[in-house]
């Protein structure tokens, strides 16, 4: 079931309905089963259709807090995402684990303890992959009905999210990290909701690390961009170091001349950590809809 937290803070139709359709027994799933799991999307799914009893082992640390009831001591601490406690995570006798890009240094090591499940949202269709991940676990735990009711729902509340944004502010993301600001073309804001991505100017350049490449925004490019709306993804502040200052950021942004341009903090959690689940692309959605209808 949806936890208390989550049902206390949130007043959209679409959470109230999910509280209200996922209140089921656990009985029905694959008691068998015991899943730890270092992908908290996962995580956040088994909550809301009640399969919390199938959970053995989650990385303790990095819970965000309306996922709380899992630093209980029935459940293993199974170590960090970036840093799996191999002799705790055997001892909690998973028949299944949950991983994901995170922690694919140590996936031989892992698959030497139980089966796998690489739940990392591949591909270019964000929600064809969130769907497929929902459905495949309900599928291990034989919880495919109220998998299907709750992704009815939030369907609907994304089609009815989608035609109130059509006409959204201009809007720009970024990710905060370290006091750096990245450009984050994040796909729950502009391909599930359909908000239009902006266009960057010829000053804006990106750089490789790696595999992996970032563009980094300065205050003087996002005042060329010249976004209405600034929402942030503070990963700082998800991984416990300084968080983004607000004020400051806003301050700094009207210095360079985006005077206009107005910040909206997400909540760092669900979009840096818990991001995937059924509860935490409801409450993303929320979000979105809240900073620019």
């Amino acid at each position: 079931m949806m936890p208390k937290l989550l049902a206390a803070t949130l007043s959209t139709n679409l959470t109230s309905t999910l509280a209200a359709t996922l209140l089921f027994s656990a009985a029905s799933a694959a008691a068998d089963q015991r899943i730890a799991t270092f992908d908290l999307g996962s995580l956040d799914t088994l909550d809301a259709l009640g399969l919390s009893e199938q959970v053995v082992g989650v990385p303790k640390a990095s819970l965000p807090n309306y996922l709380e009831q899992y630093a209980a001591e029935t459940y293993t601490d199974i170590g960090g995402l970036r840093s799996p406690d191999m002799e705790a995570l055997s001892g909690s006798e998973p028949t299944l684990i949950l991983y994901t890009g995170r922690q694919g240094d140590w996936e031989e090591e892992l698959g030497d303890i139980a089966p796998l499940l690489n739940t990392s949202l591949r591909g270019d269709d964000y929600l064809a992959a969130f769907n497929a991940n929902v459905r495949e676990l309900a599928n291990r735990l034989e919880a495919e009905s109220e998998a299907e009711d709750a992704l009815e729902i939030l369907h609907n509340e994304i089609e009815t999210q989608r035609e109130a944004l059509s006409n959204a502010p201009s809007t720009l993301v970024v990710t905060h990290n370290g006091g750096n600001l990245i450009l984050n073309r994040h796909p729950v804001v502009h391909d599930v909701l359909g908000v239009a991505a902006l266009e960057m100017p010829d000053s804006v350049t990106s750089e490789k690390r790696g595999t992996r490449t970032f563009t980094p925004l300065s205050a003087d490019a996002i005042a060329e961009i010249n976004p209405d709306m600034v929402l942030v993804i503070d990963r700082s502040a998800a991984i416990g170091d300084e968080p983004a200052d607000s004020d400051a950021l806003t301050q700094t942004l009207s210095d360079a001349g985006a005077e206009n341009a107005q910040v909206v903090m997400l909540t760092p959690a669900i979009w840096y950590l818990s991001g995937g689940g059924l509860q935490s692309l409801a409450l993303q959605i929320d979000e979105v809809a809240a900073a620019l209808n």
